[in-house]
């Protein structure tokens, strides 16, 4: 049996790599498709949470109707939407259901348990069944808002909320391994924390977002310094009152906040923090319409993406991204077929398009998740059985398996997303290992080219 071999390939100067692309890929080669049926949930359900497996499966959590408001969470396995463990696995109704993976890929759903007082659990999917994290209801009273985190640093899961507990404010506790602990002061914020939302800096430190009732419920942010909490930047830093705000960190470690704007007749608004002041990223405003259920995610090229319910368009699901001037939307504004709450947004680490999950108007409030894809079908896309990439998304080195293909690759090409041809190959092995360091961040394509056959699959290069 052949060794697998490894080859390095280098990019030639733009001039010689701009070769007649494979395809002219445009925004009108993309469309907004569903992923698996619409409406796939047993009942209508609420506070859905999107989320993806380190393998690349889509997950969402959410309060499920068909199961007297218990907590369900289901996964896309390719063909179906499919029950993760038992469908309602939680010993009563839930609100504000958080979904995140821990680094060895387990799902955890941390959510407002109304068995405990609505007060916090975290429960985990041991691979058999769910569990309890440390106890139910740990919180001191109600927990509203549930965000759940892993951090970079210890791995461990925190969950920041509005703490009944502490008159309303934001406190954040995270599970050492045997109980939930405070970090820092329980109930740090200056006044009532609504729409709290949890993220961790590219250095590991914890902050949360929220609409600050000390400053008029505006938009704030707190991070922990390892001791205290502290603003970042002014408090109240928004121009009105800010719902649903959401926090991601660009890929430069800049906080970002989007949330809907009161200061602009409720419209998406989104800010950042550049190291000492808050500013606008684009207009302030952007789409026409009441909006809610804002969802700040990046892509996989660092360009900010807000999904939301937008009120321009009945209601329905609208998404737009940041080019680093304009806010534009992706692909049509009111995508979805009616209403849409509780928009979740995620990117797929194996191809880098945008998902979103939602509460469906159109199939009785059921779930659906939608994804921003190809239009083009039938030619062996996503087939997984066939080749192989990993790791996807890939820092340096990507190793491609055609261990599966029922007969000898020929030659693969690999393009960008416009199409034009990074590099060409020809090889028998049935492994091989690129180089691509040098390779601008973005999506690739690879084109597999076998007998009569053509297999395309993706990958991210981060």
């Amino acid at each position: 049996m052949k060794k697998p071999i490894l080859i390095f390939i280098f990019l030639l100067p733009l001039l010689i790599q701009a070769q007649t692309p494979w395809h002219n890929f445009s925004e009108l080669d993309y469309t907004w498709k569903n992923v698996g049926n619409t409406g796939f949930s047993q009942g209508g359900v609420w506070c859905t949470s999107l989320a993806f497996s380190p393998s690349g499966e889509p997950y969402v959590a959410f309060s499920d109707d068909g199961n007297f408001g218990k907590a369900t969470v289901m996964k896309f396995d390719g063909n179906n939407w499919m029950s993760v463990g038992n469908a309602g696995f939680s010993d009563s109704g839930v609100w504000c259901t958080s979904l995140a993976f821990s680094p060895s890929g387990q799902p955890y759903v941390a959510y407002s348990d109304s068995g405990n007082t609505l007060k916090a659990t975290v429960m985990k999917f041991d691979g058999t069944s769910w569990v309890n994290v440390g106890n139910a209801g740990f919180s001191s009273g109600s927990a509203h808002y549930t965000s759940l985190a892993f951090s970079p640093i210890d791995s461990l899961p925190y969950v920041a909320y509005m703490d009944g507990g502490n008159n309303y404010k934001a406190s954040v506790m995270k599970f050492n391994g045997t109980n939930w602990v405070y970090i820092g002061n329980a109930g740090f914020s200056a006044g009532q924390a609504n729409y709290t939302s949890l993220a961790f800096s590219p250095s590991g430190e914890p902050y949360v977002a929220f609409a600050d009732g000390g400053s008029l419920a505006k938009a704030s942010l707190m991070k922990f310094d390892g001791t205290n909490w502290v603003y970042v930047g002014n408090a109240g830093f928004s121009s009105g009152s800010a719902n649903y705000t959401s926090l991601a960190f660009s890929p430069s470690g800049d906080p970002y906040v989007a949330f809907a704007d009161e200061g602009n007749f409720m419209n998406v608004t989104v800010m950042k923090f550049d190291g000492t002041n808050w500013m606008n990223v684009g207009n302030t405003g952007v789409p026409n319409g009441s909006d809610f259920s804002t969802s700040l995610a990046f892509g996989p090229s660092g360009e900010p993406y807000v999904a939301f319910t937008d009120g321009g368009n009945f209601g329905k699901a609208t998404v737009i991204k940041f080019d680093g001037i304009n806010w534009m939307t992706v692909g049509n504004a009111g995508f979805s077929a009616g209403q849409a709450n509780y928009t979740s947004l995620a990117f797929s680490p194996t191809d880098g398009q945008p998902f979103v999950a939602y509460s469906d108007y159109e199939q009785t409030w059921k779930a659906t998740v939608m994804k921003y894809d190809s239009v083009f079908v039938g030619i062996n896309e996503h087939q997984p059985s066939q080749f192989s990439l990993y790791p996807n998304p890939v820092a340096t080195k990507l190793t491609i398996d055609f261990k599966n293909l029922p007969g000898i690759m020929d030659c693969f090409d690999i393009t960008d997303i416009r199409g034009m041809k990074m590099t060409e190959a020809h090889s028998s092995e049935k492994k091989i290992i690129l180089d691509i360091e040098s390779y601008p961040a973005g999506i690739y394509i690879i084109i597999l080219k076998m007998d009569n056959s053509v297999y395309i699959r993706k990958f991210c290069k981060n």
